[in-house]
């Protein structure tokens, strides 16, 4: 299984490098969603492992984030994050591949709105998402900042009933990722 979850980050990073010659990369990038429920315990978790590749002259973007990688308050939370809803052995990965429309990074001055275009693979199922992110130039690294709305079903991803008033129907996930030229 390692050597699976190391051939892709491999692979990943492959791929992006042959698409462009100006890239700029992260492994340190980091995602956080909360489906909280008022009146209920904190479902929240942060993962500041996340792969993510841009390619600047193009605009194409991609990250990819380990499952297991997302880290809980409570640890029995987190292992039935893993084990039971997003199934992590079966699903290790997440992954988002897409283009910045309009995206010149000699553009950028101070805080500049895009819409980024993509696929998202999560639990098996891939989605077509169009995510407003906030993208930035400073010190010589490229900030992109994003928030966003997914909900489990849309991923076959399933609640048992017995805790599905504990949970959100909707995710909010956010992302921040500092790129440093290649």
């Amino acid at each position: 299984m390692k050597t699976t979850i190391i051939l892709s980050i491999i692979s990943f990073f492959f791929l992006a490098a042959a698409t462009g010659q100006e890239k700029y990369a992260t492994k340190t990038g980091e995602i956080a969603f909360e489906a909280s429920v008022p009146s209920f315990e904190e479902v929240k978790a942060e993962n500041s492992n996340v792969s993510a590749v841009l390619d600047v002259v193009s605009g194409n973007f991609a990250a990819l984030a380990l499952m297991k990688g997302f880290r809980f308050k409570v640890a029995l939370m987190e292992e039935h994050f893993n084990e039971n809803y997003i199934e992590s052995s079966k699903y290790p990965k997440a992954t988002f591949k897409g283009t910045i429309q309009d995206f010149s990074l000699s553009d950028l001055s101070g805080e500049s709105k895009y819409l980024i275009k993509g696929t998202m693979s999560l639990h098996g199922v891939d989605k077509n998402l169009e995510v407003p992110a906030i993208i930035s130039i400073k010190n010589g690294a490229v900030y992109i900042n994003t928030q966003f709305v997914l909900r489990p079903e849309e991923f076959d991803i399933k609640i048992p009933s017995i805790v599905s008033n504990k949970i959100a129907d909707e995710v909010n996930v956010s992302a921040v990722f500092m790129l440093y030229k290649q």
